[in-house]
C-alpha cells in the first residue's frame, strides 16, 4: 500500500509534468519559446512540439496569417494648394520574421498595428503635400499610394527592421474637410437652383409663346369660320328672298294672307301674351276680321 501511495503521485506529477512540456502550434500562427526570457526557439510549423515545463520555458503565439490595419485618424492633411482634406487608407501586411518582431516592435499584433498606423499616416502626409487636390484624386492617386508604400517598406526594412512585410497600402477616400465640404455643396445647390429658374422661365415664356401663338390661331380659326357662316347665311337669304319674291309675285293676295299669319304667329308666341289695339281702326287684324275672305282660293 505504502508503495501504491508514492507511485501514483509520481504518475501524477509526471503527467502534468508532460502536459506543461507539450504545446500545439496551429497553422495560423508562430510558437516562439521563451527561456528565462530570452527567445529560445520560434517554431513555424504546426503540429505538437516540446518544450521545458515552466517556469523554464513559456511558449507564446503571434498571428502570421495577413493582416489588415484601417485607418482611425480623422485629422486633416494639407496638399500642396493648402487645402485641408481628410483620407481613409488601409494597410495589408503580415509578420515575416517573428524575432525581428518581438526584439525591435512588441510582443502581440497591436503593437505592430500602432506603430505602422503612425508610420503609413507620416508618409501619406509627406506625399499629399506635394500634390494638388485634383492629383490625389484622380491624376496621381495610383502613384500616390505606390509612394507611400515604397515609403512604409523603407521604414519597417530599415536599420531595426520590423520583421513584417508590406503588402498593399490602398487610399479609400480622400474627401475635403466638412466646413469646405458644406460650403461645396451650397455653392453646387445655388448653381443648380439658378439653372432650374433659368429653365423654368424659359420654359414659362415658351409656353407662354406656344399659348398666344395657340389663341391667336383659334380667334383667326373663328373668324374664318363666322366669315365663312355668314357668307353662306347671306346665300341662303338672298336664294329665300329671290324665291319668296318669285313666288309672292305670282300672287301678291297670297303673298299678303302669308305675310299676316306670320305675324300673327310672331305676335302670339305666349298664352301670356297681351296686345292692345283698336280691332275696329287697325289693319293688323284685318285678315282676322276678313275671316281669310281675301286669301287666294286654292289653285287646281
Amino acid at each position: 500500500m505504502n508503495r501504491l501511495g508514492l507511485i501514483i503521485p509520481g504518475l501524477l506529477v509526471a503527467v502534468a509534468l508532460l502536459a506543461s512540456s507539450l504545446f500545439v502550434v496551429d497553422q495560423r500562427q508562430f510558437g516562439v519559446v521563451y527561456a528565462l526570457g530570452q527567445i529560445k526557439e520560434v517554431i513555424t510549423e504546426p503540429g505538437l512540439h516540446f518544450k521545458l515545463p515552466p517556469p523554464l520555458q513559456n511558449v507564446k503565439y503571434i498571428d502570421k496569417r495577413l493582416l489588415t490595419l484601417d485607418s482611425t485618424d480623422t485629422e486633416p492633411v494639407l496638399t500642396a494648394e493648402k487645402q485641408r482634406v481628410v483620407i481613409d487608407w488601409y494597410v495589408r501586411w503580415r509578420i515575416s520574421d517573428p524575432q525581428a518582431y518581438i526584439r525591435n516592435v512588441g510582443l502581440d499584433e497591436r503593437a505592430g498595428a500602432n506603430q505602422l498606423n503612425r508610420v503609413v499616416r507620416n508618409a501619406f502626409q509627406e506625399e499629399i503635400n506635394k500634390l494638388t487636390v485634383n492629383e490625389v484624386l484622380a491624376t496621381k492617386r495610383e502613384q500616390l499610394m505606390n509612394s507611400v508604400r515604397q515609403e512604409v517598406l523603407g521604414v519597417v526594412r530599415g536599420a531595426k527592421p520590423w520583421g513584417i512585410d508590406i503588402i498593399d497600402v490602398r487610399m479609400t477616400r480622400a474627401d475635403y474637410v466638412d466646413t469646405i465640404t458644406e460650403s461645396v455643396y451650397r455653392r453646387m445647390e445655388a448653381e443648380r437652383k439658378r439653372v432650374a429658374n433659368e429653365l423654368r422661365s424659359t420654359g414659362g415664356a415658351e409656353g407662354e409663346k406656344i399659348r398666344a401663338d395657340a389663341d391667336r390661331q383659334r380667334e383667326v380659326t373663328i373668324a374664318n369660320a363666322y366669315r365663312d357662316a355668314q357668307k353662306i347665311k347671306g346665300e341662303g337669304d338672298a336664294q329665300a328672298a329671290r324665291l319668296y319674291a318669285e313666288a309672292f309675285g305670282r300672287d301678291p293676295q297670297f303673298a299678303k294672307f302669308y305675310r299676316s299669319l306670320e305675324a300673327y304667329k310672331a305676335s302670339f308666341d305666349k298664352k301670356s301674351d297681351v296686345m292692345v289695339l283698336d280691332p275696329g281702326g287697325s289693319d293688323f287684324f284685318q285678315t282676322m276680321r276678313n275671316g281669310g275672305g281675301n286669301a287666294p282660293a286654292a289653285r287646281k
